[in-house]
């Protein structure tokens, strides 16, 4: 039976494993995983049932398709309830065996996948992204606490690359809504129309291309949280519609007349100051109030610098996830320094971009000043340059000798940090040791 079952299922490039006793089955569930498992219920030294079971407690996205010559309702019944897949009564056609396993293979994919981004989004949720220990931080904390479990609608502001969606998410995550879901929407990436489609649904016929009704955000977002990033670009007509709805809690479909109740909680997220935009005429003042009921203001990074060793070590270890490296990268004090002297116009997204790009392009297992990329200063702007009045240049300027004398204290920093290891100062400098030992010499070092 296992070599017919073999040469069928070979047909459909599965790899297999054979097991002919209870005994080699349950060592080979315990030491592998496996999408599907075909199982018999009679086996020489016991019972089927017992390797079910194992699998249950091992890896139970595995998909088990029960085989038996005994086929009653009561034993299919049994075998479904204790968790199989699948109960199949020999003799059984080739075909109908190949199909099961296919559908049995998918579900435990799928069941993987789902696993995987369940995972995902609970990494992903909450305050525990929220990193660091500053003032400005656990203000912010106590104002997500307090607002989280109320119904309050709330206006999340702050630069680019701060975290807002963060800051959202531990809202939600706070809230009564936490086990319903929390759909995000960016503002900025529809044009007026679509973006009147996407949150409020069309139906068919509405439009140019729409062949069928599509429920919106509002709709899907029921009973939950809806985040509308960067509300601040919203056209005149958009803001007017969801003024409407967060008034009335009832949502149109474009080109429909009937209505429909929606039960959602609305955050909102903008880098520019609404305040101003209201002043000048570009954002509605009574949906700028119905918006702020909570503001939160979410702080640069370049306020809250004690944070940046806590936020560096929590990204090396995410960027060593996502990079499928051995083992996060160290952050050289020396790094560290000039990193925390850096003002992140990017705020924390910019110090991801920084500590990644610096992961890929070292070798090392510590990262040091000189991997960081262009943008943060390097200990080399400390020195002394020639300082000239506007753009008047002397009328004699010694280039070479301005420029030998600048790279020989470069060498020598660099030098006294290794502690005179030639090696590693030839790495940190860029240079081939043959290329730093001929400088050295040039220098008298």
């Amino acid at each position: 039976m296992r070599k017919v079952l073999s040469a069928n299922l070979r047909q459909d490039a599965h790899v297999l494993l054979e097991a002919a006793t209870l005994k080699d089955a349950l060592q080979a569930v315990y030491g592998n995983e496996f999408d599907v498992i075909l199982l018999d219920q009679k086996l020489p030294d016991g019972d089927g049932a017992e390797v079910l079971k194992a699998v249950q407690i091992a890896e139970p996205s595995t998909a088990v398709v029960m085989l038996s010559a005994y086929g009653t309702v009561e034993l299919a019944v049994e075998a479904m309830r204790n968790g199989a897949f699948d109960f199949l009564t020999k003799p059984f056609s080739a075909d109908n065996l190949r199909a099961v396993v296919r559908r049995a293979a998918e579900r435990a994919s799928l069941h993987r996948e789902n696993h995987l981004l369940r995972e995902t989004v609970d990494r992903l949720e909450g305050e525990s992204e929220i990193r660091g220990t500053s003032a400005a931080i656990l203000r912010l904390r106590e104002i997500i606490n307090r607002v989280g479990p109320t119904d309050a609608t709330v206006l999340i502001s702050g630069e680019t690359g701060t975290g807002k969606e963060l800051v959202a998410r531990a809202v939600h995550k706070a809230s009564r809504r936490a086990d319903k879901p929390m759909i995000s929407v960016n503002c900025a990436a529809f044009t007026e129309t679509l973006l009147e489609s996407e949150l409020f649904g069309h139906e068919r016929g509405a439009f140019t291309g729409a062949d069928k009704t599509r429920h919106g955000v509002f709709e899907a977002a029921h009973q939950g949280t809806l985040f509308l990033d960067e509300a601040g670009e919203m056209s005149a007509g958009a803001q007017s519609k969801l003024l409407r709805v967060l008034a009335e809690g009832r949502i149109t479909r474009v080109g429909s007349t009937a209505s429909r109740d929606v039960d959602v909680r609305v955050l909102v997220a903008t880098h520019r100051d609404l305040r101003k935009e209201v002043q000048e005429g570009r954002f509605r003042q009574d949906l700028y109030y119905r918006l702020a009921i909570v503001p939160i203001s979410v702080p640069p990074l370049r306020e809250r610098v004690t944070d940046i060793p806590e936020l560096a070590q929590y990204l090396l270890h995410r960027i060593a996830e996502d990079l499928k490296l051995a083992a996060p990268r160290a952050l050289h004090p020396d790094a560290l320094q000039q990193l925390m002297s850096y003002s992140f116009p990017g705020n924390v997204r910019e110090l991801r971009n920084l500590l990644e790009r610096a992961c890929i392009l070292s070798s090392l297992p510590e990262i040091i000043w000189i991997d960081l990329p262009e943008e943060a200063p390097d200990p080399a702007a400390g020195l002394a340059l020639p300082q000239f009045q506007g753009d008047a240049l002397p009328e004699e300027f010694h280039l070479r000798s301005t420029l030998a004398s600048w790279e020989k204290r470069i060498i020598e920093q660099t030098l006294a940090k290794t502690n005179g290891a030639k090696t590693e100062a030839a790495r940190r400098l860029g240079l081939s040791k043959s290329d730093l030992s001929y400088k050295l010499s040039k220098y008298g070092l």
